[in-house]
């Protein structure tokens, strides 16, 4: 089994510009991307690949595999999938609430995928037991694509249903649930920048 992670550094995470410079957001992803790659590890995963269009921000990575891929985020990752010889893990970058535990459950899946569902209606993780019969197709309603596409190659199917594996950091209020229920590099990161507002109806964020 290995594990691949789609990733870009450059003007990454652009919808939290309101909050975060793109400085700022650039540190911010690769903390994120250590800190999923250290979960991993602990997870017990000993092949990591990084895949990514550029290698900014990844010139010092020891710790997993760099791939290089120009190509759209779909078509690079059904390439990587029709050269698997072993059952793949996707796994996105931004998910700083994932844990051990998490990778070890949606990697132990009786199925033959194992969809993790993101918030609304994106895939945050995908385990993949038999790769060269399975196509990805990111962006819009990934999630239910997912789905339609296992059913469609007549394989079986697994949702791991975590709140905390279903939050990917996309907007200033996923921030929020990075604070609250995060630990780790990148909630240090945020909790220097960010306090909680919790004087009205929903919590939201008040800049240091």
């Amino acid at each position: 089994m290995k594990t691949v992670i789609p990733y870009k550094k450059t003007c990454a995470k652009s919808r939290l510009s309101p909050v975060l410079s793109q400085e700022e957001r650039e540190e911010f992803v690769e903390l994120m991307l250590n800190q999923v790659i250290d979960i991993l590890l602990e997870a017990g995963i000993k092949t990591i690949d990084i895949l990514s269009p550029s290698i900014y921000g990844l010139e010092n990575m020891s710790k997993a595999n760099v791939l290089l891929d120009k190509s759209d985020l779909n078509e690079a990752l059904n390439r990587y999938l029709e050269k698997a010889e072993e059952p793949v893990l996707i796994v996105m970058a931004d998910l700083p609430l994932l844990s051990p535990k998490h990778v070890k459950e949606i990697t132990s899946t009786k199925k033959d995928i194992c969809i993790v569902p993101g918030k609304g209606g994106g895939t945050n993780a995908l385990f993949i037991n038999n790769p060269s019969n399975y196509r990805v197709r990111y962006y819009g309603s990934s999630f239910l694509t997912h789905c339609s596409i296992v059913v469609d190659s007549g394989q079986n199917f697994e949702i791991y249903d975590s709140f905390f594996a279903g939050i990917d950091i996309d907007e200033p209020e996923d921030l929020v649930e990075l604070l609250i229920h995060g630990k780790g590099p990148a909630k240090d990161y945020i909790n220097r920048r960010f306090n909680l507002e919790v004087s009205r109806g929903r919590v939201g964020l008040i800049p240091l």
